[in-house]
Parts: structure tokens; C-alpha cells; sequence
């Protein structure tokens, strides 16, 4: 556990050093003043969690101000800290009924895409799953190859076409040799371009539907993959791939290495995702599933 703890603690020192640093000294003064609410919204502003989920928090916290007689810091500060923790709901527990499941990873090039499905890859075969990749974006090279290099790492088998080729036939292909290979997973990777770009986004409409021919019910799961150090900027984007292939959940990469750690709770609260993982550092075994109550500790630096 204390393992654990320390992954949560080092993965968030970025943030927990910048913004939220400023607000847990902000929450270690005596009394609340004219000016404190004010200035509590405008660190959370500033710390990513977004206008909206700002203003919200501070809206909750002053119709507590008038039931329960807020005055002191301390007291902001448990409310502060439980509103926060609202924002974030419960990750859902993920339970492969169908055999084999077939998660759909879609982000942007550079999020941290192909890293997270090998290390997720990693994760339920640790676990005794029986686990299947697929390289379904065909238009980078290097994708592919990157991939392949960390199904080798983590030894996962891998299912790819040829540079260019349809990304829904290997999308097929990979849910077609899930289902003879028996497997209980399959994680297929897709092309990762601009979300601004109409055509992609169709094309990963067709890439839901031709593994929905292959195996009807499928994909269980479609997660997308955001960069948390792209703060507020990944919102839109993920509106974008929520719209176009029904996003269920959130893998939060690179968290380790992001000072806008504050962007976790706009992800519940605007778009209405549950985070599913975290990425706390480039090791194999750091993608961790979700831990509001660790990641609020966190970035406010309680341990």
C-alpha cells in the first residue's frame, strides 16, 4: 500500500508544486476574509479545473456557507476538499463479462496513446487475462512500430495491417483473432490525428462499426486517451471524440509529468467521464486505475 501511495505522491508533485501548492498555503491562513472567496475561485481557475467547474465548486461551497456557518479557514478547507472530491465521482468498476471484450482506444497523436494500451495490455495480463493488441492506425509507421516494439516489451501478441492500409480491416482482424485465440481482452489502437479533421472522425465511426460486424456488441469499451499536461486545451477535443464514437471513460496520461493536474475534475464535470487510469510515471507498471481520494491528497500535498 505504501508502494502505492508513493506512486500517487510522486506522480503528482508537479501539480501539487504549482496551483494547488498555492491553495493549500492559501487554506493555511486563520480567518476568512472579504476577499477570500474571490481569490479561492481564481486559483482554481488558474490550477485547470476550468471557469465552469470553478464557479460551480464556489457555488457549492457558499450555499454551505449560509447552512452551515462557514468562518474559519479549516472549515473551507473540508469543504473545499469535499467538493472537490465530488467533482470526481467513482471510477466504475470494469468487468469483462463478454469473452473476449473489445476496448476501443481513440486520442490524439502524442497523448500518450500507444503507451497507455501496452501498458494497459501489461496490466490485465498481470491480472491472468489473456490479452490481444491491435495496431488499427495504419497511417504512421512509426505507430506501428512503436506498438510493436512495446507488445514485445510486455509480451502481448499484436495484430497489424501495412502502412496505409484500412485501419477497419485490422480493427476486424484483431477482433477475429481475439475470439479463435480465445482471449478475454482485445485492445485495438486508431489513427490519432486532429479531432478537427470531419473525415478521421468518420473514419472511426466505420472502425466502431466494422467491429461491431465482427463481433456484435463490440466495442464494450471505447476509452480516450488525454494528455494531461495539454490541460483545458484537451476538453474540446475530447467533446469531439465523445460526440463521434461514444467515449465510456478517460485513460489520464502523463500525469506524472503535468503541472494541470486540475484538469481531472472538468473531465467529470463537464463532459461527464469517468477517469478510468492514470499514468503516474514511463515505467511498464505505472498506469494505475483511478484514485480520487489519493489523487485529491495529492495535488493538495496531505500524506
Amino acid at each position: 500500500m505504501s508502494s502505492l501511495i508513493n506512486k500517487w505522491k510522486q506522480g503528482l508533485s508537479k501539480t501539487s508544486k504549482t496551483k494547488f501548492g498555492q491553495i493549500a498555503s492559501f487554506l493555511g491562513a486563520t480567518d476568512i476574509s472579504d476577499d477570500t472567496y474571490e481569490d479561492l475561485e481564481a486559483l482554481l481557475i488558474q490550477a485547470d479545473l476550468g471557469l465552469d467547474t470553478s464557479e460551480s465548486i464556489l457555488q457549492s461551497i457558499w450555499d454551505r456557507e449560509r447552512s452551515e456557518g462557514i468562518t474559519k479557514m479549516d472549515q473551507l478547507e473540508v469543504a473545499l476538499r469535499e467538493e472537490l472530491r465530488n467533482r470526481l465521482g467513482s471510477p466504475p468498476d470494469i468487468e469483462f463479462v463478454d469473452k473476449p471484450s473489445i476496448i476501443l482506444i481513440v486520442g490524439v497523436n502524442g497523448s500518450g496513446k500507444t503507451t497507455s494500451i501496452a501498458k494497459l495490455g501489461k496490466r490485465l495480463s498481470s491480472q491472468g487475462k489473456d490479452v490481444i493488441l491491435g495496431a488499427a492506425d495504419t497511417y504512421r509507421a512509426a505507430g506501428i512500430d512503436q506498438l510493436r516494439i512495446w507488445a514485445d516489451r510486455v509480451k502481448l501478441p499484436l495484430i497489424t495491417g501495412h502502412t496505409g492500409g484500412d485501419p477497419g480491416a485490422v480493427a476486424y482482424d484483431t477482433v477475429q483473432a481475439a475470439i479463435a485465440r480465445k482471449s478475454d481482452v482485445a485492445i485495438i489502437d486508431t489513427a490519432g490525428r486532429l479531432h478537427t479533421r470531419f473525415n478521421l472522425m468518420e473514419e472511426l465511426k466505420k472502425v466502431v462499426r466494422v467491429v461491431g460486424k465482427a463481433k456484435p456488441g463490440a466495442p464494450h469499451e471505447v476509452w480516450l486517451v488525454m494528455d494531461a499536461t495539454t490541460g483545458q486545451n484537451a476538453i474540446q477535443q475530447a467533446r469531439a471524440f465523445k460526440e463521434a464514437v461514444g467515449v465510456t471513460g478517460v485513460i489520464l496520461a502523463k500525469l506524472d509529468s503535468s503541472a494541470r493536474g486540475g484538469m481531472a475534475f472538468a473531465i467529470q464535470g463537464e463532459l461527464d467521464l469517468p477517469i478510468i487510469y492514470a499514468g503516474l510515471g514511463e515505467g511498464v507498471d505505472d498506469l494505475q486505475p483511478f484514485d480520487p481520494d489519493a489523487f485529491i491528497n495529492g495535488i493538495l500535498s496531505e500524506w
